[in-house]
């Protein structure tokens, strides 16, 4: 390793504008444990990449972020409160919405039912919250709007992985996680979302994406953490991360 990447080995520290944190997190399933100790600090307004090969825990990670599996040991703090442990419709409550790997939709239902379901944050779902909600994904995502009374089932792969964002959206998220966001699409597919992504970021959200296309996830963010075998092994400005000599070697084939 580079004197570079040996300085960034060390666990990230949690600051003052820190949003999540998640702290010595041990996990799995059973007697498999998947995440050792895993340590990572989502910092306000940012946008982070956790990369890392298929297997290494990443999607543990969501499942216990989203209250959708229990630790064995650590500490998971949202917005300053300990999340640790809490059942998933109370993290969505505290501000955590998570589109979720695969584009999943519920195909028999129509892209706008499908878009609703995600409101049960914003004020119970009114009327008035609901239609709000559904014209800020609209903005965002157009082509949904054309499509509004489509099967979701009928989408395109793009198209359902819009209307899996535009779901987490209507809930009105401080935190919007992202599982694989490429996964199973065209590059040109890609570039489009992340432009939409971008547009989320910069009217103040904040955007934590999973992603194990490295080279995706660290030229479209801000910081980024590097998942091995359950740990993070690396953590710093994603730029940074691109241009590292291991991280080429391991990641990009360079």
């Amino acid at each position: 390793m580079t004197a570079q990447t040996m300085q960034m080995t060390n666990a990230p520290s949690t600051t003052a504008d820190s949003l999540l944190s998640v702290q010595d997190l041990v996990a799995g399933y059973g007697p498999i444990t998947v995440l050792h100790g895993l340590n990572i600090d989502i910092r306000r307004g940012e946008i982070h990449a956790i990369v890392g090969a298929n297997g290494v825990g990443k999607s543990t990670l969501l499942r216990v972020v989203s209250g959708l599996l229990q630790p064995a040991s650590g500490r998971v703090v949202f917005d300053g409160e300990d999340i640790t442990g809490m059942r998933p419709d109370g993290i969505v409550a505290r501000g955590i919405s998570h589109a979720p790997e695969g584009h999943r939709v519920f195909k028999g239902l129509s892209v706008e039912e499908n878009l609703r379901l995600g409101t049960y944050r914003r004020g119970g779902g009114s009327a008035a919250v609901i239609r709000r909600g559904l014209e800020q994904v609209y903005a965002f995502f157009p082509k949904l709007r054309d499509r509004r009374t489509q099967l979701a089932g009928t989408l395109s792969g793009g198209e359902q992985q819009m209307c899996a964002i535009g779901r987490a959206l209507m809930a009105d998220p401080k935190l919007l996680i992202i599982d694989e966001l490429s996964l199973g699409l065209a590059p040109v597919i890609v570039e489009e979302l992340l432009h939409i992504l971008s547009r989320i970021h910069a009217s103040g959200g904040t955007i934590l994406l999973v992603e194990q296309d490295v080279s995706v996830a660290l030229g479209f963010s801000d910081r980024a953490s590097v998942v091995q075998s359950g740990r993070v092994i690396l953590h710093g400005e994603a730029r940074s991360l691109l241009d590292d000599p291991e991280i080429k070697k391991t990641y990009l084939g360079g």
